[in-house]
């Protein structure tokens, strides 16, 4: 099974500590960056491919990481002159990559089971499968409904629940047809796309424990709890 891990990003949500240290490479605890647990967590999966796409500061990335053997995976690299978005970088690896593979974020926390995402992927059938997590936002406010300038409902202090994306992906290559390399592709511009052609994404529904390490609130929580979480996100460490 191949991956792709995206670690172009410049991380801005997380300086200053991302001013030196490219956002994957960004401590978990007392031993483990970010980057290494995934890399980590993806070798346990099965899957003994990588490519890392980088871009600011991936020399860093490229001198920790090398080829990958250390964990049991044969890794290489492509680097991006310019920002090319979420699924730009696919498109000049597209004659690299195997029919289907898992694309996903560098800055991802959890205890999804990866290879399974990419089974579901390939049982589904369709272009794109996106890993999914339920959130709620508070709202700290009086909510108003309002109708030419009446108010129609009143709802105090509402939570909202809603599905998001956790930055993990089943891709097919067939699904890069038709878009340019070199030009940058926005997840958003992608999903957008499908979904007018009537070839809607597959949903893969998670609910165990994920962190946006890209937000700082996320960051400082991982931090917090990573001792405790350790057997379960390195199992066998």
């Amino acid at each position: 099974m191949h991956a792709v891990i995206l670690a172009g990003g410049k991380g801005v949500r997380l300086r200053p500590y991302t001013t030196a240290l490219p956002k994957p490479l960004v401590p978990i605890g007392d031993q483990h960056a970010i980057l290494e647990i995934v890399l980590r967590q993806l070798s346990t999966a099965g899957f003994t491919r990588c490519t890392l796409a980088i871009g600011h500061l991936g020399e860093i990335i490229r001198a920790y990481v090398g080829d990958g053997s250390q964990w049991g995976m044969n890794v290489d690299y492509a680097t991006e002159e310019s920002p090319l978005g979420t699924m730009g970088p696919l498109l000049a690896l597209r004659d690299r990559l195997p029919e289907h593979f898992l694309v996903m974020n560098g800055d991802v926390l959890t205890d999804l089971d990866y290879a399974d995402v990419l089974r579901s992927h390939e049982a589904s059938g369709t272009p794109l499968t996106i890993a999914t997590y339920a959130r709620k936002v508070h709202i700290d406010f009086g909510v108003l409904t309002t109708d030419a300038s009446r108010v129609v409902a009143f709802t105090e202090k509402p939570s909202i629940d809603y599905r998001v994306s956790m930055g993990v992906y089943g891709v097919s290559r067939a699904t890069l047809d038709g878009y340019t390399p070199g030009l940058p592709l926005g997840f958003d511009e992608l999903v957008t796309d499908l979904l007018a052609a009537g070839r809607p994404p597959h949903a893969y529904e998670f609910d165990g424990y994920w962190l946006d390490i890209g937000r700082p609130d996320d960051y400082d929580r991982a931090n917090a709890e990573f001792t405790s979480r350790k057997s379960l996100l390195l199992k066998g460490a």
